[in-house]
């Protein structure tokens, strides 16, 4: 046993050799050989600790981009929700729910809404006051030229209208009709299968809410829009002057009633409510009054083609005007401005807007113009159930019957409605030069509004 290992030496077993030389290179090869046994695991550690790494910064930076992309949709603020979903009620908005009642709904996303939106009801009714506008020297009410208030028939003096004997069953003979429609499977027209998700946002901008009450109202360009809005900003509180509301529809100047932003409208929700917005509009439209008004069909046509072209309309005449000229009337050089224009003869005529209307080419491009698109397009009416469907031929009765269903008969009246200079009776001379083809054509373009809202077929116009 004496001649025993000279021992470990640091994990290397040392032998004896021949020689000093021999020793150390003997050792420094089973140092090399041990080393290189070490090195496989040491790698894959390293390999796992970058792929960590790396997999921690990529993760971080999807968080980041969610945040913000989240954030963007909801808005710092608009992190509040801006009304409750309580029954509507006269100047006393979002009471709580009562027990029992069959109205609200129970399911647990909307039990959180409801706790969302009544801790933010003060914060809604100052809101609703923030908009001022500069307030007036004189009067309000639109100060309009002979030629204007020939084109835009406005009359500004009160008149009864025709009483019938019976406004709530011809409502709902309305109301029955539309149904009755949209039901029928063997009455087609584009877009009416589709569902209400199915709606894009950009297509529910006609759709003006009032919370303070629970209403909703979709607005039709030329049939006495201007006026429901201003009944509607009344109602909402959405625009004051000097701090305080309006209550007189009339003293609202005409330019801030068409401004997009004095009204809270459907398409807005996804900026605020991100993806809650369709939840909220369905909760909405089921628990809110819901109204529209429209008119005959080929009467608010003429309506739209008078007051956008008859008129020096600066807008409508480069946008529309001006290629209505050139494709339909081959001019090839046309006045800078519309003032020049008419100054040199140069309007478009009846029979060039209806080319416009019925060309394919047209809404290739972009889609009709809120003035003549059709009612169905804009309001959606097989999708959404209205409560109460008006009628430019009876505004006086009817507004008189949907202010006392609203319940805020005693906060306002509807401002005194003009009397139409468009009327039913004209369409015969408008359409006299325009092709028996065309005027069958244009009918099929909007028969569903014709349908729908129970306006008889022109048969005059579209006989031999």
């Amino acid at each position: 046993m004496a001649d025993s290992p000279e021992g470990v030496r640091g994990g290397v077993i040392a032998t004896p050799q021949a020689s000093s030389e021999g020793s150390v290179w003997s050792l420094q090869e089973a140092e090399v050989k041990g080393s290189g046994e070490e090195a496989p695991a040491s790698m894959d550690t390293m390999t796992k600790s970058r792929f960590f790494r790396l997999w921690l910064v990529l993760g971080s930076v999807f968080m980041i981009l969610l945040i913000i992309v989240y954030w963007d949709n909801m808005g710092t603020a608009h992190l509040y929700l801006h009304t409750s979903l309580s029954r509507p009620h006269i100047l006393q908005p979002f009471p709580s729910p009562k027990p029992g009642d069959g109205k609200y709904f129970t399911a647990s996303i909307e039990e959180i809404l409801e706790k969302l939106l009544s801790a933010h009801a003060k914060q809604n009714i100052l809101l609703g006051r923030k908009v001022e506008q500069p307030s007036l020297l004189a009067s309000s009410k639109p100060v309009l030229s002979n030629m204007e208030e020939s084109v835009r028939g406005y009359d500004w003096s009160s008149h009864d209208a025709q009483q019938s004997p019976d406004p709530d069953g011809r409502q709902a003979e309305r109301r029955s009709v539309l149904r009755g429609f949209c039901a029928n499977a063997s009455f087609v027209f584009p877009a009416k299968e589709r569902s209400f998700d199915d709606i894009p946002n950009y297509e529910l901008n006609h759709l003006i809410v009032d919370d303070r009450h629970g209403v909703i109202y979709c607005y039709v360009p030329k049939v006495a829009c201007t006026n429901w809005k201003r009944v509607m900003i009344v109602l909402s509180q959405s625009l004051s002057d000097q701090g305080t509301p309006y209550r007189d529809p009339l003293d609202i100047p005409r330019e801030y009633v068409h401004n997009s932003s004095t009204h809270l409208t459907f398409n807005k929700f996804w900026r605020r409510y991100g993806k809650f917005s369709r939840h909220l509009m369905k909760v909405k439209l089921k628990k809110y009054t819901k109204f529209l008004f429209v008119r005959d069909p080929f009467v608010r046509l003429i309506s739209a083609f008078r007051s956008k072209f008859e008129l020096e309309n600066e807008e409508f005449y480069q946008k529309f005007a001006v290629p209505m000229l050139k494709r339909y009337s081959n001019h090839t050089s046309l006045p800078k401005s519309v003032s020049e224009a008419f100054s040199a003869g140069l309007r478009v005529s009846f029979a060039n807007f209806i080319q416009y209307l019925l060309d394919p080419h047209t809404e290739k491009l972009a889609p009709f113009n809120e003035h003549w698109r059709q009612v169905h397009r804009l309001c959606h009416p097989c999708q959404i159930d209205y409560d109460f469907v008006g009628k430019l031929e009876t505004l006086d009765q009817d507004a008189t019957q949907l202010l006392r269903l609203l319940k805020v008969d005693r906060l306002l009246q509807f401002p005194p409605s003009y009397r139409n200079r468009t009327a039913s009776s004209w369409e015969e001379g408008w359409f006299a030069k325009i092709p028996l083809a065309w005027r069958r054509q244009l009918y099929k373009l909007y028969e569903a509004d014709f349908v729908l809202f129970g306006y008889p077929k022109p048969e005059n116009l579209l006989r031999d």
